[in-house]
């Protein structure tokens, strides 16, 4: 690694910090897993949680004119809640490149021992002019994932990424 570029590990791969732009690199089994879901566009993952939405909101009617009120509210609350995180991702990006000059924001979200992982979210504009949202997901707790999370910090605020 030379003096140009810094690297630290992310969930699926590596995050490559360049003087001009930020580079998001796929590696490894979850990486592939990753590249074949959800590829270069959110879209993949939206269709999927949509598709599964409506599953479950079906299945949650049917099981109302049945008489089944537990099962149905449950599949309500469940296909209610994927349509929730739907409506909250339709500004993500999965993009693998982010221009540094168009970054507007970096914000760093601690890990919940158990229940999330740490992540940067990353609000910058596409070549639309609209404004996305790039969350890189940093290594969980198995995967050494407190050391590489402070290794990440320490290189985006080196490179004056973070509180810009």
């Amino acid at each position: 690694m030379n003096d140009s570029e810094k690297r630290f590990k992310t969930k699926t791969g590596f995050c490559h910090i360049l003087p001009e732009e930020i580079i998001l690199t796929r590696d490894g089994i979850i990486g592939n897993i990753s590249k074949i879901t959800v590829g270069s566009s959110i879209w993949r993952a939206v269709l999927i949680y949509g598709g599964l939405s409506i599953f479950l909101l079906y299945n949650a009617f049917d099981g109302f004119q049945r008489g089944q009120t537990l099962t149905s509210v449950f599949f309500a609350l469940f296909g209610l809640f994927l349509i929730y995180g739907i409506v909250k991702s339709l500004n993500n990006s999965a993009t693998p490149i982010i221009k540094k000059d168009r970054i507007k924001n970096v914000k760093f979200k601690k890990a919940i021992f158990g229940f999330t992982r740490a992540r940067f979210e990353v609000l910058f504009e596409d070549d639309n002019q609209i404004i996305k949202k790039r969350l890189i997901m940093l290594p969980g707790s198995l995967n050494n994932g407190s050391k590489e999370t402070e290794l990440a910090l320490q290189i985006m605020r080196e490179e004056k990424l973070l509180d810009i």
